[in-house]
């Protein structure tokens, strides 16, 4: 089996974005050079995500009012911020949408459906973050 990995640095303008690296994940498998297997894609940071879905303009409006319902941004309202620091809802968010997956990889392309896209989720922003993406197989 052979591996191979490569990381995706990440510097947003605002606190919270969702990014479309469905390409660059492609481009990182293709640079691997397995056919068959699996790539890891793993955001390295506990106020971030990583997730598979539609790339529609809509459903992503959608996803941001139904992760802010769930866990509102809010300076006084979680413990976290007793720390000194004020992300606790960037935490929970994180929790939400999870922070990695796995795509199989077939013929040496990810092998995902038509509409599926992989986003990065950033919800605590402005800062250097990185994401490992780890190819494995034959």
């Amino acid at each position: 089996m052979t591996f191979h990995t490569e990381y995706l640095w990440f510097n947003t303008e605002k606190r919270r974005e969702f990014l479309n690296i469905t390409r660059k994940v492609e481009d990182i498998v293709a640079a691997s050079g397995i056919r068959e297997g699996m790539a890891l894609v793993s955001a390295m940071h506990i106020t971030a995500g990583v997730w598979v879905n539609d790339a529609e303009s809509g459903l992503l409006a959608d996803i941001d009012e139904w992760l802010e319902r769930l866990a509102p941004y809010d300076l006084e309202g979680y413990r976290h911020h007793r720390t000194g620091e004020d992300n606790g809802d960037a935490h929970l968010k994180n929790l939400l949408v999870h922070h990695q997956v796995i795509l199989p990889i077939t013929g040496g392309r990810p092998d995902m459906g038509p509409w599926q896209q992989v986003y990065y989720a950033e919800f605590d922003g402005r800062r250097r973050k990185r994401v490992i993406v780890k190819v494995m197989g034959e």
